[in-house]
């Protein structure tokens, strides 16, 4: 192989457009190693909150049903009272199910490490091509 100073602009440039390449394939594969790794983490996490979330929810039907007789208790329509912790219910669920969607963007789940290293790689492309 011919030194830098002997070879061609041509060959130079071809040689940066292949190294860039083989570069940025190698970011890619490391972008998919990075995503089944956090997709491992996420999978594992899947069982303890199904089983949290189920028994937490049997927990608020019955203390939704408590605060519905402590209302009942206080002189309270049965009626009203119902109605009354049905849209307390209602207003802080919506309430958490807003923040938590607003807390689930794609840029957190996007693989960090990688985007940082690409785009090194590419301002390390653009100072070879110059």
């Amino acid at each position: 192989m011919p030194s830098d100073s002997n070879r061609s602009v041509p060959e130079l440039f071809s040689s940066v457009v292949g190294q860039i390449s083989t570069l940025f394939r190698k970011e890619i594969q490391l972008a998919r190693a990075e995503m089944g790794e956090k997709f491992g983490q996420a999978a594992g996490a899947i069982t303890p909150l199904v089983a949290g979330g189920a028994l937490l929810f049997g927990a608020l039907i019955i203390l939704l049903f408590a605060l519905e007789s402590l209302l009942v208790h206080f002189g309270i329509a049965i009626g009203w009272s119902r109605l009354i912790v049905g849209v307390v219910a209602a207003l802080v669920g919506y309430a958490l199910l807003h923040s938590g969607l607003s807390k689930l963007k794609t840029s957190n789940l996007m693989p960090e490490r990688t985007a940082e290293q690409l785009s090194r790689d590419a301002q390390v492309a653009k100072e070879q091509v110059r």
